[in-house]
């Protein structure tokens, strides 16, 4: 049987984060959301620190860039010059369609940049679509052991 993906969402809005859970739960995938809801907490988690000790190495982060605390591109930043973290894919998911945060991000080292549609139809689309891609059909390095 295979195991679940693992995927973190760093996101600081709960109703993105529920309707990303309940559409992944209902793709008929194998797919386990952590949620953050802001930058600090999502490296803290990334680094195993505090209450996420336990927490597994995801195979996916899907990152906001309007975080509190610290920032998308700051957190973004945070993984890809961490090199136990770097191979982790990035997709950034926001509602930004600002030509400077999309080629900031990719600067910074993201794997994949969505805008985050504005209707519940296409936000469900583009999270199956995200979900396929990148756990299904990419070929993603191996994790490395804890």
């Amino acid at each position: 049987m295979k195991t679940a993906s693992e995927i973190l969402m760093v996101d600081d809005n709960p109703a993105d984060i529920d309707l990303t859970s309940e559409v992944l739960a209902q793709s008929g995938g194998h797919f386990h959301l952590n949620a953050v809801t802001d930058g600090v907490e999502a490296i803290s988690f990334l680094r195993h620190k505090g209450k996420y000790g336990e927490a597994p190495v995801p195979d996916l982060v899907v990152l906001d860039l309007d975080l509190p605390r610290k920032n998308g591109c700051e957190v973004l930043a945070n993984i890809k010059s961490d090199p136990a973290l770097a191979k982790i894919p990035v997709v950034i998911f926001t509602t930004s369609q600002a030509s400077s945060d999309i080629d900031r991000s990719y600067k910074l080292g993201a794997n994949c940049y969505l805008r985050k549609p504005g209707n519940l139809a296409e936000f469900v689309a583009a999270v199956q679509t995200m979900a396929k891609f990148w756990l299904s059909f990419a070929s993603l390095p191996q994790k490395e052991k804890r």
